[in-house]
């Protein structure tokens, strides 16, 4: 499979990578208070905080290298990728700080700009075609959006402050667990107190709206076009936008609830900077290792090649630990499980401890996923003709999320309507990134590491038929002669490349239906019901077993916040005994 063998041009001949280096910090023990089932970024935040609280932590990695979907890999001789996940902007603050992330390791380049949108037009009187190019100046987005309409550029600074001051409100959801509604209405004396507490967050969040209330109701709600469409009349501007509503979901612009995803898109803030996204130097691992770091600092216990077979329930129905593979017994006070929801209670806990109706929930959890990542190694830059670079050097636009086949909202809607139909997008939306221009440790000289996030690409083809390695290279080299369209000679600087379709993503990184969001960030599974309605507060049915990842609220993106919330659930009931 070519997400299993990467190659490169070695003096005309291709030769095949095979490196797995394996890294053991101390021996684990048979006792721990807490066990963590993944070392991806939330079960690394979970065991720093469980650590610090004064619980001895060991974390559990299946794969040979730390981070889960956060995570660096050397997948082809010189070229280092952030193989799944790829920019990093949601990050928790109070996280960063709480962790010394800095001090153990984690540098952060900033990008601006931040976005490009290259046109695929005829050229008029020699001019190259346009193109959208935004960034963290105001003045100099409304001189780009003015190209294709004045008016949209005198709306674009109000749309902005408004979609911060709705981002902004959900903060204090982001850091605590949904209300318990199971408390403030059938909770006795102190459980009911504890649950009006629990809706302090949700109060703070509805002061911060005030008036936005409604506008806040419509954008989570709505399709994101109802919303551009009253801002902005420019076919470029709108697609753009839009690209971040659908960006890592099975939706469309024009589908109810996708502004919501552009919501969480531009929560997150990097260096103090609302909004802004940036690379981590030596790709998305570096976030994963310096969480590690912290946690080892503080005395926590984490191994890679360890392979949880399963939960175990003891006879009280109580989490007791897990076994490994091999059989190794390792007890604990509590688990917490940074796998999918479908994972955990599908494969790691023994169906004869979950209750037949418990099993039918978790098997209704939509984890439909669009996506296929696709890495590549290039000995030259992208040279676009929109913003031509004869001389190969980077230009601002080269450090971008750069959007191809998104310059209109129509383009967008048929690759979506592809994908409906059992087919990847023949015209697929690309977001393209180039990490290497900003951060020289992750490719050889005048070489680079292109992360392609494209959608729309079904799970299953058409009639259920799996992918095979020629429908992986048909795509790919689909998806490779649009770039041609927009950058003539991408594809004769290709050297290497690693295609993941969904199926791979889910064998590879444990991504359920190769949902990098462990679940639909759809309405029907955030907050309250995320990832049910009667399981939002991390705790499963199992006493001592919780979720700690991307499944459990808020959700998806290098947050944390699962991570956080529910270390902060076991300890609190730990200490109730």
């Amino acid at each position: 499979m070519a997400s299993q063998v990467w190659r490169i041009r070695t003096r005309g001949a291709l030769a095949p990578l095979v490196t797995v280096k394996r890294t053991i910090y101390s021996t684990v023990k048979t006792h721990y208070d807490a066990v963590i089932i993944g070392g991806g970024h939330n079960g690394l935040v979970a065991a720093a905080y469980l650590q610090k609280g004064g619980l001895k932590t060991v974390v559990l990695e299946r794969r040979h290298v730390l981070g889960g979907a956060a995570v660096s890999e050397e997948i082809i001789p010189g070229f280092h990728f952030s193989r799944c996940s790829y920019l990093l902007s949601l990050l928790r603050p109070h996280i960063y700080r709480d962790l010394e992330l800095k001090k153990h390791g984690m540098k952060v380049y900033m990008r601006d700009p931040h976005a490009f949108t290259p046109m695929l037009e005829d050229v008029v009187g020699g001019l190259p075609p346009r193109s959208l190019l935004l960034g963290s100046r105001l003045d100099m987005n409304q001189m780009e959006i003015s190209k294709f309409s004045k008016k949209d550029a005198k709306a674009y600074p109000e749309f902005i402050a408004h979609l911060d001051n709705l981002a902004e409100a959900i903060h204090p959801l982001l850091d605590s667990p949904p209300v318990d509604i199971a408390g403030l209405t059938e909770g006795g004396f102190w459980r009911r107190i504890a649950a009006l507490r629990s809706a302090t967050p949700l109060i703070q969040c509805g002061l911060k709206l005030g008036k936005n209330i409604p506008d806040f109701y419509e954008i989570i709600t709505a399709p994101i076009m109802k919303i551009l469409n009253r801002w902005f009349e420019s076919e470029p501007l709108r697609a753009t936008l839009a690209t971040d509503a659908v960006i890592g979901a099975m939706t469309s612009p024009n589908s109810p609830g996708s502004g919501y995803v552009l919501l969480h898109h531009v929560m997150g803030e990097l260096e103090k900077e609302k909004g802004a996204w940036g690379y981590v130097e030596g790709g998305m691992g570096g976030v994963s290792k310096a969480i590690a770091n912290s946690a080892r600092s503080h005395g926590a216990d984490i191994f890679t090649e360890m392979d949880v077979h399963q939960v175990l329930v003891a006879s009280d129905g109580s989490a007791k630990g897990v076994v490994l593979k091999d059989g190794t017994e390792i007890h604990s006070r509590v688990v917490l499980s940074n796998a999918t929801p479908h994972v955990t209670f599908k494969t790691l806990t023994p169906q004869s401890a979950l209750s037949p109706s418990f099993i039918k929930a978790v098997d209704q959890i939509d984890y439909t996923s669009p996506v296929t990542k696709i890495n590549v190694a290039v000995d030259k830059l992208p040279n676009f003709l929109a913003a031509p670079t004869p001389d190969g050097k980077p230009g601002p636009h080269h450090q971008c999320s750069i959007h191809l086949n998104c310059e209109s909202v129509e383009v967008l809607q048929m690759a979506y309507n592809d994908c409906l139909e059992g087919r990847p997008s023949s015209r697929p939306m690309l977001e393209m990134t180039i990490p290497s221009v900003l951060d020289p440790t992750l490719a050889p000289p005048g070489c680079h590491v292109v992360s392609l996030f494209s959608q729309f690409t079904p799970y299953s083809l058409e009639g259920g038929r799996a992918w095979t390695e020629q429908d992986r290279e048909s795509y790919a080299d689909s998806a490779f002669s649009w770039i041609e369209q927009y950058a003539p000679g991408f594809k004769s600087s290709i050297v290497g490349k690693d295609v993941l379709t969904p199926p791979d993503l889910e064998r590879i990184f444990g991504l359920t239906g190769g949902n990098i969001f462990h679940g639909a960030m759809s309405l029907d599974q955030l907050y309250l019901a995320r990832p049910l309605p009667f399981m939002s507060d991390y705790r499963s049915p199992i006493k001592g077993l919780y979720l700690c990842g991307s499944g459990s609220h808020p959700g998806g993106g290098v947050m944390g916040s699962p991570g956080w919330n529910a270390a902060l659930a076991a300890m609190a009931d730990l200490k109730r005994g």
